[in-house]
């Protein structure tokens, strides 16, 4: 497929689908803030740096399903991810719901539905794995190839190789078949550790 061609309509697919979700889950998308105000101190959404297309910094956003006082590393970094967790934040995570503020994003450009998900700027392992593969150049996803063979399960190495197979492969059909297989992996909460 032309790059430039594959490139357009994927922008496109994410605009249109985008709105289209924004407008289906605003109110559920409500009701989850309310939550998380009502469950924990704090603010509703948490802000991170993330590591975006061409290894430019960018503020992703997610509901806040950690207390204030957790550190910022990956979950999986942390001792015992669970005594941060708030009474809320388990089930959010359990079923992707933290991930939705992130549709805002793609709106704006600095994600699409669909590729490498964005990495923490203290993954250096990561950064440095993705940047040496070329795979930098991608605009980072909320859901990708990874994320629907292993997720949380698998090491930097094997979401790398996922990434790059993601890079090398890339289509609005098989960004379709990895929105597809998301549904069912969020409905059955597989691959999430924390």
């Amino acid at each position: 497929m032309n790059p430039v061609y594959y490139k357009d309509n994927k922008r496109a697919f994410d605009l249109v689908s985008t709105v289209i979700l924004l407008s289906v889950l605003a109110v559920p998308m409500l009701v989850i803030a309310l939550l998380v105000k009502l469950t924990s101190q704090g603010p509703v959404l948490y802000w991170s740096d993330r590591i975006g297309k061409d290894n430019v910094t960018f503020k992703m956003h997610k509901f806040r399903t950690m207390r204030i006082d957790a550190p910022a590393v990956a979950t999986h970094l942390l001792e015992n991810p669970h005594k941060y967790l708030t009474p809320f934040g388990c089930f959010l995570r359990k079923f992707s719901l933290d991930e939705l503020p992130q549709l805002r994003s793609v709106l704006k450009g600095d994600m699409s539905l669909v590729g490498p998900r964005p990495a923490l700027y203290n993954q250096e392992d990561l950064i440095l794995l993705r940047t040496e593969k070329g795979i930098y150049r991608l605009v980072p996803g909320i859901t990708g190839w990874a994320q629907v063979n292993g997720r949380d399960n698998l090491s930097v190495y094997q979401k790398v190789e996922y990434d790059e197979f993601y890079m090398k492969n890339k289509s609005l059909l098989l960004d379709l078949k990895i929105l597809y297989m998301t549904m069912f992996k969020v409905i059955k909460s597989e691959g999430v550790q924390h």
